[in-house]
């Protein structure tokens, strides 16, 4: 949900201005390590506590340390959130802030070339605000480059609800075929246009035969629901899995836990990691689950590598943590809840689902969820579209950082056609989506109201442009009839990784398109060769250039 810890007063937005201090905070005690409590602004002390609260965990001598040392360098992280906090407070048009708009900051998150993207969510009269986010993006030095904006207007809204909450519960609960818990309804003010406001409800349980997580929004006016989204992200009825010969995986002495990359670890349907006599795991048949354990650690370990060495993240989760994985699902089918992945097994029962691109895939919604913007709102289901193209872009670069040989599974841009899970071969074509199952290769109108699979077609389809072109290997078509060169897949994946490192809430292609554009020029200051490649890419798929859009 979008609700912040707890709730500010209501009023004019308050980020703080001054120069960030670089020494321990005194007005106000910093957060438990580890809490990712979002700091809220209401305050004069909020940045400064912030800063210093930063520097401390990164430059405060040992307990009872008593030689003297020069001040430590002050941490970009800290320089960017003065930056970006000043300009929030001094462009409030710019931000779309209202009279009863607060601002609180959610993170810094640190890339590639020492960019740093500052997040923001907002409360409107006290209520929190879906889709009141933006992210603001520096460079080491703090200079601001760019921001990303989600809301198009300030908002104005009538905060007095004429249906109970009550009510809203029960219209949520209906959603769900077989309900196991609801959360309370929260009030809240949805940024469209001059805003909207509704319960949100989160609703557990099973609708349709499959595990739901659904976020629903009912109109505190009218009483009808007006939005809903899914935690769950299904794999569809297709998906992967591949054994990877004899590897060597990092796992505790006993367990089937990462020891050094954090959260990461495997086990069953219950949640309890697997364990042994030793750490040696799997006979390598397709039928095996502490095996197919052995496949998902491995792919999941190589991505985690990849996000570090090609992408410049911290972990998936961009702070230095990943997601626990489970096996043995009784389905034809792999998913993401909101917290972990899930893997079951091909419609023959011969193989898991634990491919490398399928936990890719999964794991890629984790990621996802854990930028700017998460994984909710959008126009229908374009948003949802572009989280599947997402899952699909970091099984290809995983592929590729792993470059396993012909006699396993080497790089491509097929999803899952190692698998076949219900005997049709791959469940989408990333060059040229059209050649599986119909799916759209081009942007249009049409692609809010299209399946979220089918829906990834158009930026899968710019992905692979971007990367080898529409005359490399395999060759791509454009839906211009134009020539598109290719940058490679590395940059590529920067290129991508950027762009959602300001998502915003109110995502879209036309959007990924403008803040795409941002990222290259600033990931590559001296060329113009890149930014000129994601334009065309993405003319390429039929979304045009945006107002705002820098010249290269």
């Amino acid at each position: 949900m979008s609700t912040p810890p707890s709730q500010p007063p209501a009023g004019r937005v308050a980020v703080h201005a001054e120069a960030l201090p670089q020494g321990p905070p005194r007005a106000a005690p910093c957060p438990a390590r580890g809490r990712s409590t979002p700091v809220r602004h209401q305050t004069a002390i909020g940045a400064a506590a912030l800063s210093a609260c930063l520097a401390v965990a990164l430059s405060a001598p040992a307990t009872g340390a008593t030689t003297r040392t020069a001040p430590a360098k002050p941490d970009p992280r800290t320089v960017a959130a003065g930056s970006a906090d000043r300009v929030v407070a001094a462009q409030p048009a710019t931000f779309k802030t209202a009279a009863e708009d607060e601002i609180y900051r959610t993170g810094v998150v640190s890339s590639l070339n020492g960019l740093q993207h500052v997040s923001y969510q907002r409360t409107h009269a006290g209520l929190p605000v879906f889709g009141g986010d933006f992210v603001v993006t520096t460079d080491a030095g703090g200079a601001v480059l760019s921001s990303s904006v989600s809301q198009t207007k300030a908002l104005d809204v009538d905060t007095t609800a004429k249906v109970s909450a009550a009510q809203a519960a029960k219209t949520s609960r209906a959603r769900v075929s077989k309900v196991e818990s609801a959360s309370a309804p929260q009030l809240t003010v949805m940024a469209e246009g001059a805003g909207r406001l509704a319960y949100e409800t989160v609703v557990t349980g099973v609708h349709k035969k499959a595990p739901t997580k659904l976020h629903v929004f009912v109109d505190a006016k009218s009483g009808k629901v007006v939005r809903t989204f899914d935690e769950v992200t299904h794999a569809a009825p297709d998906d992967r899995s591949f054994y990877h010969g004899t590897v060597d995986v990092s796992t505790a002495a006993t367990s089937m836990q990462d020891p050094t990359r954090n959260g990461l670890r495997c086990g069953g349907q219950n949640g309890q990691t697997f364990t042994g006599t030793d750490n040696v795991w799997g006979n390598g048949s397709g039928t095996d689950l502490e095996t197919a354990c052995v496949d998902a650690m491995y792919a999941a370990q190589k991505e985690w590598d990849m996000l570090k060495e090609w992408l410049g993240r911290n972990g998936m989760n961009g702070s230095g943590g990943g997601f626990p994985m489970r096996v043995g699902l009784n389905q034809a089918n792999a998913f993401w809840n909101g917290s972990y992945t899930n893997y079951g097994r091909n419609s023959a029962g011969t193989k898991q689902a634990t491919g490398m691109d399928v936990v890719g895939h999964e794991n890629g919604h984790g990621i996802f969820q854990n930028t700017p913007g998460g994984s909710s709102g959008g126009n229908g289901n374009e948003k949802g579209g572009m989280n599947e193209s997402a899952g699909d872009i970091f099984g290809a670069l995983v592929e590729f950082y792993a470059n396993e040989p012909e006699n396993l599974d080497p790089p491509d841009y097929l999803v899952g056609e190692e698998v076949d899970l219900v005997g049709r071969g791959p469940i989408r074509n990333m060059y040229n989506p059209s050649l599986v199952n119909n799916d759209p290769n081009c942007y249009s109108s049409s692609i809010p109201r299209t399946e979220v699979h089918k829906a990834a077609g158009p930026q899968n389809h710019w992905f692979v442009l971007l990367a080898v072109g529409s005359n490399g290997t395999p060759a791509s078509p454009t839906c211009n009839n134009s020539t598109v060169t290719g940058i490679g897949i590395q940059k590529a994946g920067k290129v991508f990784m950027e762009g959602l490192n300001r998502k915003v809430t109110a995502w879209s292609h036309a959007r990924a398109r403008l803040e795409t554009v941002n990222a290259a020029k600033q990931l590559f200051p001296g060329s113009a060769a890149e930014c000129n490649s994601v334009k065309a890419a993405w003319s390429a798929v039929s979304v045009p250039a945006q107002s705002g859009e820098p010249a290269c």
